[in-house]
């Protein structure tokens, strides 16, 4: 059986919401990571066993939450072994404003699992670009590195487009999918 474990933080809840959506599509364990960047040692021990990992974090200031970063350069313990070689990686962002430059968090998680040896799986979806799409439609964002998720600053999370709530689940069942194919293959 694959193992996927969705790690993420949230500042606000918007991105615990999609993160749990992630893992309902990805029938995944989730690892939170702590307002202090921590992550429980129970958590390390499900994302060592994982055959795939799914990085989540908003998108602040054109980066990853410092928390986010803080669990990110703890990961340097597992990568001085190669701990984490050859396990399936994806992510994803959020933030309030439709760009808000979240690609650039994106790759920023794309080049972390790059570094530890990892295989990243891209979104997958065509984007919602016709004259007709809404925020209903799934990647209406246009997302293709990954996830990207906008959240209205002035609502709590139920206030997420439809669409992109969708398209959380489907990038879930992508990554497990993927995870599971190569893990059938080794």
């Amino acid at each position: 059986m694959t193992s996927t474990v969705v790690v993420y933080f949230s500042g606000y809840g918007h991105t615990r919401r999609v993160a749990h959506t992630v893992a309902e599509g990805a029938q995944a364990q989730l690892v939170e990571v702590s307002e202090n960047g921590e992550v429980s040692e129970a958590g390390w021990a499900l994302l060592n066993a994982a055959d795939g990992i799914i990085f989540g974090t908003p998108t602040y200031m054109g980066s990853s939450a410092w928390q986010f970063k803080r669990f990110s350069d703890a990961t340097a313990k597992y990568w001085f072994s190669r701990g984490w070689q050859d396990k399936v990686f994806g992510g994803f962002t959020v933030s309030a404003s439709f760009s808000g430059d979240k690609q650039v968090t994106l790759i920023g998680l794309q080049t972390l699992a790059s570094q530890h040896g990892g295989i990243w799986v891209s979104l997958g979806l065509l984007p919602a670009s016709t004259l007709a799409a809404t925020r209903n439609d799934i990647n209406n964002l246009g997302g293709s590195v990954g996830l990207i998720v906008q959240a209205p600053s002035d609502a709590d999370a139920s206030a997420i487009p439809a669409g992109d709530i969708k398209t959380a689940l489907l990038y879930g069942e992508r990554v497990a999918k993927i995870a599971a194919r190569l893990k059938a293959t080794s």
